[in-house]
């Protein structure tokens, strides 16, 4: 009998340039890196140790986060990785990233030979799943963070983000999150200004934009379009007398300014100047409540997909393969056979 495992653990601590042979005894084995885990899938005709595999993660001989890992064998495996792909496991439900992330991965398996009959099996009927869980419920409506709260507002305003100058104030992790997602619309001029010029040019490099002086951020209203603040000043940074004269000139121009601070750093009365649109973090909380909200009732129907997809590939395979059923990794993979597997 063929065992099939799944290894996995958060990013913050798992090296992805790990090769995808990740253990020696491994008949076919694949990493899939996402933004939150590292995960080992594998498949061989004994059992492989989880500590072997974290020793190949790790790039190390000691071992003394294993417990840190966390692991998934046979069925539980194949129900893993469905609710995996379909966004259900993620930090962010319904989202939709990882589909194509576990694709890529796949495919590359699939081309160096790592990937052969089984997982290919388990892979194509993973991505049916999530089809399926996309395509038959609601999960993946709405923004569900601040940060892509904050993204999503900002189009409406904008349209197109490409053009828009963003300077963060403050260079904390909803930050860097809510740049990120800017970044990842188009937004090319990010700015970003700290008490701690060290961390400013660090989160600056993260999302190729520049370091500014914490001294000079209010005169980067003048030419900005969305302003993020996010620090820890106990009062006010920004209110109508100190906003109005570096806005004078922006004739039609509208700033889009995000206040995720506690205390705010932005007094409410901005909210109130024409071509001012301010929303705090309980505002943009709100509106992720109502999102998540929605996301979290077709959770069960997503599972229940899952489920019959779980079922029949148990079905199909019995114990998901046996030794006799696999070709020679290292003499390719029969395509006709592969695609026949999943007919």
């Amino acid at each position: 009998m063929t065992n099939l495992f799944c290894i996995g653990i958060s990013h913050h601590t798992a090296k992805v340039e790990t090769r995808e042979r990740a253990a020696s005894g491994c008949v076919e084995a694949l990493i899939l890196p996402t933004c939150n885990r590292v995960e080992v899938y594998g498949a061989a005709d004994s059992f492989i140790g989880t500590e072997q595999i974290v020793r190949c993660l790790a790039e190390s001989e000691t071992i003394e986060d294993a417990g840190a890992f966390y692991r998934h064998d046979g069925e539980d495996c194949v129900r893993h990785l469905f609710r995996v792909v379909s966004g259900l496991d993620s930090m962010v439900i319904g989202e939709t990233e990882i589909l194509g992330q576990a694709k890529k991965v796949y495919e590359n398996a699939r081309a160096s030979g790592n990937a052969g009959p089984l997982l290919h099996r388990l892979f194509q009927r993973a991505f049916r799943a999530a089809k399926q869980v996309r395509s038959r419920t609601e999960i993946t409506r709405g923004a569900v963070s601040v940060g892509s709260v904050a993204v999503e507002l900002a189009v409406k305003i904008f349209g197109d983000l490409s053009e828009c100058k963003v300077l963060l104030l403050g260079a904390g992790e909803t930050s860097e999150r809510t740049a990120r997602a800017l970044s990842s619309r188009g937004v090319i001029d990010i700015r970003v200004s700290n008490r701690s010029p060290g961390r400013a040019e660090m989160l600056a490099a993260v999302v190729r934009g520049r370091a500014v002086p914490f001294t000079e951020w209010s005169e980067q209203c003048a030419e900005i379009d969305i302003l993020l603040s996010s620090t820890a000043a106990g009062e006010p940074l920004l209110t109508p007398g100190i906003l109005s004269p570096l806005i004078r000139d922006r004739l039609d121009r509208p700033l889009f300014i995000i206040d995720i601070a506690v205390p705010r750093d932005v007094a409410p009365e901005v909210n109130e100047m024409d071509g001012v649109f301010l929303y705090d973090i309980d505002s943009l909380q709100s509106i992720a409540a109502q999102s998540l909200a929605l996301r979290r009732q077709q959770i069960a129907a997503g599972e229940e997909i899952i489920a019959e997809h779980v079922s029949d590939f148990r079905t199909r395979y019995g114990q998901f393969g046996g030794a006799a059923k696999y070709l020679p990794v290292s003499g390719g993979l029969d395509e006709a056979a592969l695609r026949a597997s999943e007919l």
